[in-house]
């Protein structure tokens, strides 16, 4: 499958290319089965936590961060994560999506959803750090879940899109102005996933 054209929703509606591109098969399903197993034992997985009602509260998430050693990453909640040197299979992949659609990203941040009870709420990818206009360039690995967008100004327009294991979704363009984005829990008993979410973050 090439270029993402149809989410399944209550109509059709087809993203324009400036905001996504999509490829189900990015990895082979050696590479995305090889990859999966090597984060899911080596990676240093760190859970933070979160304010929610005036309460603090587990994120539903395991997170790490890898990148440039000068580039640190801060969540919406201010949490920091570890900054992780580059693995060689890492920076590898971030090689090869640069060189394939011609963006740069100097670090990525994985996100183990360990089964169906993990999750991350509706949000936006939209800080300064980011630029105005940010490039991620999103892998998935394991267990396919629903990715949901949402307009951010009418929350009827709502759209789904399965993330299958070795599928690469990139969110460039005002989609982060404009629409926000989760992982919901499920009812439905689910293996891990991960996710890697390569970042170009711009420090002052």
């Amino acid at each position: 499958m090439g270029q993402l054209s149809l989410f399944e929703a209550e109509e059709f509606y087809e993203f324009p290319k400036d905001l996504l591109e999509y490829k189900e098969h990015f990895l082979s399903r050696e590479e995305a089965d090889t990859l999966k197993d090597t984060l899911l034992h080596n990676v240093l997985w760190e859970q933070h936590t979160q304010k929610m009602y005036d309460k603090e509260i587990l994120t539903p998430r395991l997170t790490a961060w890898f990148g440039d050693d000068k580039e640190s990453y801060e969540s919406a909640d201010n949490n920091i994560s570890t900054t992780n040197p580059w693995t060689p299979e890492l920076l590898s992949l971030k090689v090869r999506i640069e060189k394939e659609f011609g963006y740069q990203f100097n670090g990525v941040l994985l996100n183990l959803y360990r089964d169906n009870n993990d999750s991350v709420a509706w949000h936006r990818d939209k800080e300064s750090r980011y630029g105005k206009r940010p490039v991620i360039a999103s892998i998935s690995l394991g267990e396919t879940r629903n990715f949901d967008f949402r307009k951010k100004d009418h929350h009827q327009s709502k759209y789904s899109l399965p993330l299958p294991h070795g599928s690469l979704l990139i969110m460039k363009g005002d989609l982060q102005q404009y629409w926000e984005h989760r992982i919901a829990k499920s009812a439905k008993p689910m293996k891990p996933r991960i996710n890697l979410t390569f970042r170009l973050i711009k420090n002052e």
